[in-house]
């Protein structure tokens, strides 16, 4: 990925982070999905009252894209409120490595970033036999 490429990422997202919807931890996340034909697909955190009803911001990245019919991506990037890196919790992980997502990177508000590969994050991770 180019300079270029990772910096529209982290962009995006802290555009979709505006949108998000965390009126319980006042936490925002954004996330932004490159799919391979170039398109960019964003999400937000969507909290709800129900904690468990709560979508990530990268999980609502990857199904919208999923819902535009995309299959293949080269990289997702996630920014939130925090000082430092946000990293995806285990479902969000989970959710890439049935995508395969190779890069997944991890922006502060400040624009810093770091690039890791899904098996960094996620070694060993779970996938379905013949899938």
């Amino acid at each position: 990925m180019t300079d270029i490429d990772v910096r529209r990422l982290i962009e995006e997202a802290l555009r979709a982070k505006e949108r998000a919807y965390a009126p319980y931890s006042n936490f925002r996340v954004g996330a932004a999905l490159l799919a391979q034909d170039g398109s960019i697909y964003t999400g937000c955190n969507v909290e709800n009252a129900s904690y468990g009803a709560t979508c990530c911001a990268e999980r609502v990245a990857i199904f919208s894209a999923v819902a535009d019919g995309k299959r293949s991506f080269k990289a997702i990037a996630v920014v939130s409120d925090s000082c430092g890196f946000t990293f995806p919790c285990g479902i969000c992980r989970q959710v890439m490595l049935e995508f395969d997502i190779p890069v997944v990177i991890v922006a502060d508000s400040g624009g810093t970033y770091k690039e890791y590969t899904l098996e960094d994050l996620l070694p060993n991770g779970f996938k379905e036999f013949g899938v």
